[in-house]
């Protein structure tokens, strides 16, 4: 089951994320998303009533109308990766991001992965952002024109924290 997480559930989340990545950086940054009130919003996957995975969405600024996204972090328990829960998560997460007003998605992750999904390089190749030229930074337009032409995207300062 995917839902969008409430704060009952950031110490669970926390704990994911830690043993999705091994190491307790990323579960920093979801925290400090969150205090920071730059998260957009977030789902979690529940197996049995239990958190077994999370997404997060946080804004963007960027020097035109609209509103953007990054996609960061994805985490699902080790034992549980490889099952589908991720890309459950992620095309949940896709499907409610135009509801919360995001007109696009930019991501850092890995191009064969999250190409399944809709993502390309080439749609983040005019986005001044810290990850531009990587070929794991993407992005998703949800409407129309959304990355054309060039433009400039700022991260939240957790990000680079």
């Amino acid at each position: 089951m995917i839902r969008f997480a409430q704060p009952a559930d950031h110490a669970a989340i926390d704990a994911v994320t830690t043993a999705a990545f091994g190491r307790s950086d990323e579960a920093r940054l979801t925290a400090q998303l969150r205090a920071d009130g730059d998260a957009m919003f977030e789902m979690v996957a529940q197996d049995d009533g239990r958190i077994v995975g999370h997404i997060m969405f946080s804004r963007l600024w960027a020097d035109r109308d609209g509103l953007y996204a990054a996609l960061a972090p994805l985490s699902v328990l080790p034992a549980l990766q490889r099952r589908g829960v991720g890309a459950s998560l992620v095309q949940t997460g896709l499907a409610s991001a135009p509801q919360f007003g995001a007109a696009g998605v930019l991501v850092l992750g890995e191009p064969a992965y999250y190409s399944r999904f809709g993502f390309a390089a080439e749609t983040a190749a005019q986005v001044d952002a810290p990850y531009r030229g990587m070929p794991a930074f993407m992005g998703l337009g949800f409407v129309e024109g959304a990355f054309e032409g060039p433009m400039t995207v700022a991260y939240p300062s957790a990000f680079s924290a």
